[in-house]
């Protein structure tokens, strides 16, 4: 379930950032690309390093940064009705992938705490 939760958020963590940058709301420069290295670690952390602490680990923090766009949009820029954003077509799917992202990456959070509380704390020797 951690794996399909943690390949959801990211997909559409995605899908949401090429969408923020065809609206105008982040420019579409050489600085957006920063976030591919992080997608790299985090596909990473869900499908190399699967049901272990540093994979458990990467997808927590993962599924925490996948709560930040809701955060953001809902309290700030993008969603509000006087925004810009609110005339546009299209702005189901923005917002919806605001809740998927959220659904998403809050369930990833659930289940890699699960995993890390399964964890044995000290391995013998």
């Amino acid at each position: 379930m951690l794996t399909i939760a943690s390949l959801l958020s990211i997909l559409f963590f995605t899908f949401h950032l090429a969408d923020d940058i065809v609206r105008g709301i982040e420019p579409g420069t050489a600085t957006n690309l920063t976030a591919v290295p992080i997608y790299v670690v985090w596909l990473y952390g869900t499908l190399v390093l699967l049901e272990r602490r540093s994979g458990y680990i990467i997808t927590l923090l993962g599924g925490l940064f996948a709560l930040l766009p809701a955060i953001a949009h809902m309290t700030g820029k993008g969603v509000g009705v006087t925004s810009k954003l609110g005339h546009t077509s299209g702005h189901f799917f923005f917002v919806w992938t605001l809740i998927a992202i959220g659904v998403t990456g809050l369930f990833s959070v659930i289940l890699s705490v699960r995993g890390l509380w399964s964890l044995p704390w000290r391995q013998s020797r």
